[in-house]
């Protein structure tokens, strides 16, 4: 994280934390039944206090938090504890040079199925699977992750592998449902075995690429974030051909990026980027058209 090492000698000691998150915390439970609404009163911000007061990397965080929003919304209940939700997880990192940041992260999770009782205590611990907290753990773990390969090329290699061990002991528990990999838009240990291929590799450095040597020099040489974008683009295409199947990263990458994307091509010269950005994220496909009408 080279550029967060520079930045953060030039902060106070007191704004440097050893926690990484900064979460906001949002719930809504308005499908539920109101004996449930009681029960969940202080849920956001237990969870909040969870995310915000967690050492997820072991103590040894010395940059600025990452900020990053749980939005929950719960689509079940039963028995006296028994809960299921749907949860939209974001997270952005400041961008070098301009006052705005990118948004790093944007996906919903539709499988969090756990217990909860109104005021349970939860700790951090990542020896035991606990269907509650460590969902938590998991997205804490990738948001972490790809928030380093942002500055340094497989940095968060450390996390992604702790959020596969998460995921590998969600499969062989009781709430397995969650975490086993499927053939669906999204799950949980696709998004992680995919971030741990060697097929993706390239993709990873491309990544980090994309900010450190993209986005973050726009404001000094534009011509070099276009190539780094464009570069990613092109290498995309080549995998996507290569490994001939829908890939949840991929998907993950562009539902947080295609509009920034969008953004920054909008002066580049060749308008045919669009037509291959049409190929490999059908998804935004009439995003694309309307840029290259432009």
């Amino acid at each position: 994280m080279k550029k967060l090492i520079i930045f953060v000698f030039l902060i106070p000691a007191c704004m440097i934390f050893p926690q990484e998150l900064e979460a906001d915390v949002s719930v809504n439970y308005e499908q539920l039944p109101s004996e449930y609404q009681d029960k969940l009163v202080d849920f956001s911000q237990q969870i909040e206090d969870y995310l915000n007061n967690s050492q997820f990397s072991g103590g040894s965080w010395e940059w600025l938090r990452i900020k990053c929003n749980f939005n929950v919304f719960f689509t079940g209940a039963s028995g006296e504890t028994n809960y299921n939700a749907q949860v939209v997880i974001t997270c952005q990192r400041p961008i070098e040079g301009q006052e705005k940041s990118t948004l790093m992260l944007s996906l919903m999770d539709n499988t969090w199925t756990f217990e909860y009782e109104k005021n349970q205590s939860m700790y951090f611990n990542q020896t035991d699977f606990d269907p509650l907290t460590s969902f938590l753990d998991f997205y804490a773990f990738i948001i972490i992750g790809f928030m380093n390969e942002s500055y340094e090329y497989e940095s968060g290699t450390e996390f992604f592998n702790k959020a596969l061990n998460v995921a590998v002991k969600g499969a062989s528990s009781s709430y397995s449902d969650g975490w086993l990999s499927k053939s669906t838009a999204y799950n949980k240990r696709a998004l992680v075995d995919e971030l741990l291929s060697a097929n993706f590799a390239g993709f990873r450095n491309d990544f980090t690429d994309y900010h450190y040597y993209g986005i973050d020099m726009y404001y000094l040489d534009k011509n070099k974030t276009h190539e780094s974008i464009i570069k990613m683009i092109t290498n995309i295409d080549n995998l996507k051909k290569k490994i001939n199947k829908r890939s949840v990263l991929l998907n993950v990458f562009f539902d947080a990026k295609y509009g920034e994307i969008i953004d920054y091509l909008n002066d580049y010269e060749d308008k045919s980027i669009f037509n291959v950005l049409q190929r490999i994220d059908v998804g935004h496909t009439s995003k694309y058209l309307e840029a290259m009408e432009k």
